[in-house]
């Protein structure tokens, strides 16, 4: 795809945001992906990142639904990503993904494989250090460090209720699970 292509791509990406409010619209593997945003997913991103602004330095900022090109088949849209404060102060609809330094996204019903199996690859790709996944239907977080070429070589999964400390490049961030919502009518919990 070409530039034009993927500036093309990226519009009709803002307009169907426009025209479906509530629907978080990413490419993934090449195809429009949009999926309901559901009250503990957004209460869930609320929280964590409340939490995480009020630890980072002044350095670094936190964003939230904005546009990650990785490739002309994949842009992807983190739940809550940490980049650097100058380039946020930018104020622009997409960012490289080599800014990242810290992303963790929430999984819904609609989002697992996603979330799970495709991002983690991306996003261990572009050597971002951690990867945080926060799942309302388990009751659980995953945490990815160490990224490879095929994806995180590290991973622990925390069942929600103790904080969940994650040493990063930002420094050591303290994510208070015991208050994260859970799904208790979720058919994948564990």
């Amino acid at each position: 795809m070409t530039v034009s292509g993927i500036d093309r791509l990226h519009s009709q990406l803002s307009k169907l945001e426009d025209m479906f409010p509530g629907y978080l619209t990413e490419i993934v593997e090449g195809s429009i992906v949009m999926n309901p945003v559901r009250p503990f997913h957004g209460r869930t991103i609320r929280k964590v990142s409340t939490d995480l602004e009020a630890q980072l330095a002044p350095v670094w900022e936190l964003v939230s639904d904005v546009a990650f090109p990785f490739d002309d088949a994949n842009e992807f849209c983190p739940d809550i990503a940490v980049i650097p404060a100058e380039v946020e102060a930018e104020n622009r609809s997409s960012y490289s993904p080599d800014l990242i330094e810290f992303v963790a996204e929430v999984v819904s019903p609609e989002s697992i494989r996603r979330d799970y199996e495709i991002k983690p690859r991306w996003y261990a790709s572009r050597a971002i250090a951690n990867y945080v996944i926060l799942d309302p239907l388990r009751g659980h977080a995953v945490t990815m460090w160490n990224p490879g070429p095929d994806g995180y070589r590290g991973r622990d999964t925390i069942p929600y209720g103790p904080d969940l400390t994650v040493d990063s490049p930002l420094g050591k961030v303290t994510i208070p699970t015991g208050r994260l919502p859970v799904d208790a009518k979720a058919p994948h919990q564990s």
